[in-house]
């Protein structure tokens, strides 16, 4: 392939990528009142919270500055429904589900602002850049639940 085809090819893929970026979308299910779907753009309206992270990866350390909408926010306004008993809020888990089928999972006391409040958030950006929607837990030593290309949260 020539040079000037290469260029041709990098400048479109540049115009493309972002454009892929800002179509994500989660999906939102399990036990919510209001189950459905959170694109970029409906992140984008939520208040924006910005982390800068650092964690080792298989490949070395990785640092950058990630910008989303709290989970908690996310989640809240699904909401949630709560089993009988108490401290029912507290039983749920969040399973965050990739494109690939990497899957982790949170529980409500990680990121409730009333315990642990984690500034965990779905980032639609790194480092200023449009990233897809990626889930981020600051304080995690390795990025194992630093999971790229969310579509999906089931509320258990």
């Amino acid at each position: 392939m020539s040079t000037r085809a290469l260029a041709a090819l990098a400048f479109l893929v540049c115009l493309v990528v972002p454009a892929i970026a800002e179509d994500a979308a989660v999906a939102i299910g399990g036990q919510v009142r209001h189950p459905g779907r959170a694109t970029v753009a409906d992140l984008r309206k939520l208040p924006a919270t910005t982390v800068t992270i650092s964690f080792m990866t298989d490949k070395g350390q990785e640092s950058a500055t990630y910008t989303g909408a709290l989970l908690w926010t996310v989640l809240g306004n699904a909401a949630p429904i709560d089993g009988p008993g108490k401290n029912a809020r507290l039983r749920h888990t969040y399973l965050v589900t990739a494109s690939d089928g990497c899957a982790v999972a949170l529980s409500e006391g990680e990121i409730d602002p009333n315990f642990e409040a984690k500034s965990v958030i779905l980032a639609y950006e790194k480092d200023g850049k449009p990233s897809g929607i990626r889930l981020i837990v600051p304080g995690d030593k390795h990025g194992g639940r630093a999971v790229r290309d969310v579509v999906k949260i089931e509320v258990q």
